[in-house]
């Protein structure tokens, strides 16, 4: 471990490396889809989102994955010392005391929080099944090999979330069909990502005794595993190309499935390599999904709606 600092400027870098500041790939997977959730929602009673909607879910995508990554450091700050990709986050390597990480996971939940003043009251009921989602994640692999599914949901429930604000400001209520498809296609997405980055640490991980899906589908699947991740893929690519059929026509959804078609054939002549490097490329890859589809779904939003 080594010496921890005391000046303000380092304490400050090593604060801002433990929210991941300096990793934003990982607010992006979690921003886009919460965007084009509201973008969908709204497509459904046929008018754009609302700028204050836009903006709390932006702030909120922003400050929980913040707040999820320092409770995850918590959890696994003795785990990390003996991971070659985290040995030198700020907890691992002691520069920063397991308090901080606690004190950072409350304040920025409780800032969050703030946000569902300006959302109905319903919103706020959903809220505390993201938050106990966003507590409960790093704990979970040590007891189950599906953490990614644990981590699929409390990135995912902004989704819901999103979709119960749009639907209770018009009297409907509810997250709705749309909003539940919408939600299981990104579960696909997240599962097959994560997989990705947990094939990355797998060997040491097996080492250690922290359990993953990386682990299981080799176990079930043996080399075949990228197949697995890649019917993940599939399925979200089905369900989202549905969703793009009913709002926007058939063209517009067979626009979007030749993009992540290609999208995904790229990431998977990474995985199918099995080599560390490849499949965190092939993970970090997923951000331009996100920006795809987001950007994809406001563009034909704002074609017909604005």
């Amino acid at each position: 471990m080594t010496i921890t600092t005391d000046t303000f400027k380092d304490k400050f870098i090593a604060w801002l490396q433990l929210i991941r500041f300096d990793k934003p790939v990982g607010t992006e997977l979690l921003l886009y889809p919460t965007l084009w959730a509201l973008f969908l929602a709204n497509a459904s009673i046929e008018r754009l989102p609302s700028v204050v909607h836009v903006i709390i879910f932006t702030l909120g995508a922003f400050i929980m994955r913040a707040a999820g990554c320092a409770i995850n450091d918590f959890a696994d700050r003795r785990v990390d010392a003996q991971v070659k990709r985290t040995k030198n986050r700020p907890l691992a390597d002691g520069r920063l005391t397991a308090k901080t990480a606690v004190l950072t996971f409350v304040g920025l939940s409780g800032l969050s929080a703030c946000l569902l003043f300006f959302l109905p009251v319903q919103v706020f009921y959903w809220s505390l099944i993201a938050l106990a989602l966003a507590f409960i994640y790093p704990f979970t692999k040590r007891h189950t090999h599906l953490p990614q599914v644990v981590l699929a949901m409390a990135f995912g429930w902004a989704v819901p979330m999103a979709f119960v604000a749009v639907n209770s400001e018009h009297g409907q209520g509810g997250v709705g069909v749309v909003g539940w498809l919408v939600f299981v296609a990104y579960m696909c997405w997240t599962v097959a990502y994560d997989t990705m980055y947990a094939m990355c640490d797998r060997d040491d991980d097996v080492k250690i005794g922290v359990k993953s899906t990386a682990i299981l589908f080799e176990r079930w699947f043996g080399d075949k595993d990228v197949y697995f991740v890649m019917a993940l893929h599939g399925i979200f690519l089905v369900i989202m190309t549905a969703l793009v059929h009913h709002f926007f026509g058939w063209w517009s959804a067979c626009g979007l499935a030749m993009g992540l078609a290609v999208l995904f054939a790229i990431q998977y002549t990474k995985i199918k390599t099995r080599e560390r490097l490849n499949c965190f490329t092939a993970f970090c890859q997923n951000a331009w999904v996100g920006r795809y589809v987001f950007l994809y779904v406001a563009l034909l939003s704002l074609m017909m709606y604005g």
